[in-house]
């Protein structure tokens, strides 16, 4: 997941807003979200079949969401390496990150509820956490995206300058978000794109693969709704809850 879009303001009826933009190979197999693993019956999310974990995670009773993108730094080493998709799992289902990070390449992991929401990064050798303060906010590979910035915290600076004062302005209304998210009709090629597509050659083909939205409400998930075709408005469908 390339980006993670956050809208929360705690005094509102529906407190919390949460976008994930998955970015991957276009032939890496997964499945929709669902309650896909037994062992945590009460997590929805998308199934990476290919190691078995997801980048979205939502506990819909508790409630509590948590996405994790690619982060910047030094790779685990190959014989400790484990998936980051176990991340969103374990701080959907408990609140909070523990135990060792060594076996995980740097990654970016947002957790929320209605009443906080926090951030934690990993470099491959160092863990920062924050608390986010209420607003709008955006999450790349390199971190934080800053207002005002480029390069550092903010690569994609394009893609942020065009989509932050969009959803800023949007921050309550679900049906805005979504029109939104369908990428406000950028080629896919611009720089300013969310929803991007590369020919990599040799039949490979990187893009946008799906796209999640979840909004939370101070007493349980208000709701999930996913999408496998991004661009196409008519693609979008909620995701059962009960």
């Amino acid at each position: 997941m390339c980006t993670a879009i956050v809208g929360y303001d705690p005094a509102a009826r529906v407190p919390l807003f949460v976008a994930g933009v998955r970015d991957e190979m276009a032939g890496r197999a997964w499945q929709p979200p669902a309650r896909h693993w037994p062992a945590r019956p009460g997590l929805i999310g998308g199934r990476d079949e290919l190691a078995g974990g997801t980048w979205m995670a939502l506990d819909p009773a508790a409630p509590r969401v948590a996405c994790v993108l690619n982060g910047l730094g030094r790779p685990a080493p190959e014989e400790r390496r484990r998936s980051r998709g176990e991340l969103p799992l374990l701080l959907a289902e408990t609140g909070t990150l523990e135990g060792d990070l060594g076996p995980y390449d740097p990654f970016h992991l947002v957790g929320a509820d209605p009443v906080a929401v926090r951030l934690w990064s990993w470099d491959g050798e160092r863990l920062t956490g924050r608390e986010l303060e209420p607003g709008l906010h955006i999450v790349v590979n390199s971190g934080l995206a800053v207002p005002g910035t480029r390069g550092g915290d903010d690569f994609m600076s394009a893609r942020v300058a065009h989509f932050r004062p969009l959803f800023e302005a949007a921050t309550r209304d679900r049906a805005s978000w979504l029109r939104l998210l369908d990428g406000d009709g950028i080629d896919p090629s611009d720089d300013r794109a969310l929803i991007v597509r590369r020919d990599l050659g040799d039949g490979r083909i990187w893009g946008t693969t799906s796209i999640s939205l979840t909004t939370l409400g101070p007493d349980g998930a208000a709701g999930y709704d996913f999408t496998a075709a991004p661009g196409d408005p008519g693609a979008w469908r909620p995701i059962p809850l009960s």
